[in-house]
């Protein structure tokens, strides 16, 4: 059971990234699924959220109008869709599945480096 996340990469201010969490092992439509990054030095900020139901999105202020999470059920993914990058969310980007305690709680993969620079 783990996630697998991917689609980082170096861009530029203002440009648009798509970051793909991959489901293995289990189905993504049961749980609760959040971004989280982590800039070098910093603590583990969470940026998104998505319910199962994929109807009910939730974000950070500082990343609100700018990023959206989404699921695709049929392919058992969550992506995250990043416009306008700002230098300040450069950052390794986690997927997280919100597993309850018997499950480990939240299970997140290795991350995706997402780098905004000029």
């Amino acid at each position: 059971v783990h996630v697998v996340e991917s689609g980082g990469g170096l861009v530029q201010p203002g440009e648009s990234l798509r970051l793909s969490c991959a489901a293995s092992g289990f189905t993504f439509s049961r749980y609760a699924v959040r971004w989280a990054r982590q800039a070098p030095g910093k603590a583990l900020e969470w940026v998104a959220g998505i319910f199962p139901d994929g109807d009910r999105t939730f974000y950070a202020d500082v990343v609100k109008g700018r990023f959206t999470i989404s699921r695709d059920t049929e392919k058992n993914m969550v992506y995250l869709q990043m416009n306008n990058l700002r230098p300040e969310d450069t950052a390794l980007y986690l997927c997280g599945r919100e597993g309850s305690p018997a499950e480990g709680g939240i299970l997140y993969g290795q991350g995706t480096q997402v780098t905004v620079s000029s």
